[in-house]
């Protein structure tokens, strides 16, 4: 038995990485790297078995946003050509959950772009959510930004199940990305959905010019925040962002870095999220040896592979759609 699987079995009995376990992992050697995931994968089937939760977004208002972080293509500071629109209407947040019912998707995001929404936006989406519940049985995330407890209290009582606010990168590092908030302002809006009875939902993004050991922090961070759901995003560098031209990635070490995700985070929702497919590209399928989730379809302003291929991927796998629906959804 090699020592990655050995590890992994030392997880799955209750074992808790110490910060130079974790940094051995995105130190690998890539000659390591099959027996890495193949340690990664026997703490996922343990907990999913072969199962892949698929995630939708929907973009409900895109741009126009005062903060300042780097990545970000509708930041204030961001002058990439994107399309700008205030809240969009219930109809249009409906008919997104039906195309994502339609896909078997378990999760349907409602995302919007801001500091943190008005009570008009809250209204707006607690009208969609009760609607989307009643018509479609989803999984409903909601991605609005720093909240209030009345706010989180509304989105709770409309069937709200899980709300995302992504620490993005370590504390450390936080403030060579953003300074128009804080980290524990971050950490704050988490705690406070876990308060009004949402499940957390918080990730990172990747390749912003951290170093493994930020990486590191941010896998046990998101341990100590307890996120049900982590996604990881990996750096699609826009133009016109303060990030543009940042090419530290290859698809070896994203598959590291998930990896790591799930040898620290042993029990939770890994989803590989926005980038995966210009970082992973011909190796997006391992990924799924570490993480137990994705997204289908485009993201906030940057185009994602078409859904019938993802489909295809998972078929090709032998994998299993996890949709929380009577429909039959086995290949």
């Amino acid at each position: 038995m090699g020592k990655w699987k050995e590890l992994a079995i030392d997880v799955l009995n209750g074992k808790v990485l110490t910060n130079d376990e974790a940094l051995e992992i995105l130190q690998v050697p890539d000659v390591e790297l099959l027996e890495l995931l193949n340690g990664a994968y026997t703490i996922r089937h343990h907990f999913f078995g072969n199962k892949v939760k698929l995630n939708k977004i929907i973009n409900t208002k895109s741009g126009l946003c005062p903060e300042n972080c780097g990545y970000c293509s509708q930041s204030s500071i961001s002058s990439a050509p994107i399309e700008k629109y205030r809240m969009i209407d219930k109809e249009t947040i409906l008919e997104g959950a039906k195309n994502a019912y339609q896909l078997r998707v378990g999760t349907y995001c409602i995302v919007a772009s801001g500091r943190g929404p008005s009570n008009k936006d809250i209204d707006t989406v607690v009208s969609a959510v009760r609607e989307i519940k009643e018509k479609f049985q989803l999984t409903v995330c909601a991605c609005l930004g720093l909240l209030n407890p009345d706010q989180a209290a509304r989105l709770k009582e409309a069937g709200v199940d899980r709300y995302n606010h992504n620490i993005n990168t370590s504390e450390n590092h936080h403030e060579s990305i953003t300074t128009s908030h804080t980290y524990q302002d971050r950490v704050k809006t988490v705690e406070m959905a876990k308060e009004a009875g949402i499940s957390p939902c918080s990730g990172v993004i990747i390749g912003m010019k951290e170093t493994k050991q930020d990486v590191v922090d941010m896998a046990f961070s998101l341990k100590a925040l307890d996120a049900d759901s982590i996604p990881v995003n990996f750096l699609h560098a826009i133009e016109g962002t303060p990030l543009a031209g940042t090419d530290e990635l290859n698809p070896r070490y994203c598959l590291k870095v998930l990896s790591l995700m799930r040898f620290v985070n042993p029990s939770k929702e890994i989803r590989i999220s926005g980038g995966r497919e210009v970082n992973l590209r011909s190796l997006q399928p391992f990924g799924l040896f570490a993480a137990n989730s994705i997204f289908l379809g485009d993201y906030l302003t940057t185009a994602g592979q078409e859904s019938s291929n993802d489909h295809q991927m998972l078929k090709d796998l032998g994998f299993e759609i996890d949709f929380n629906s009577a429909v039959e959804t086995a290949y």
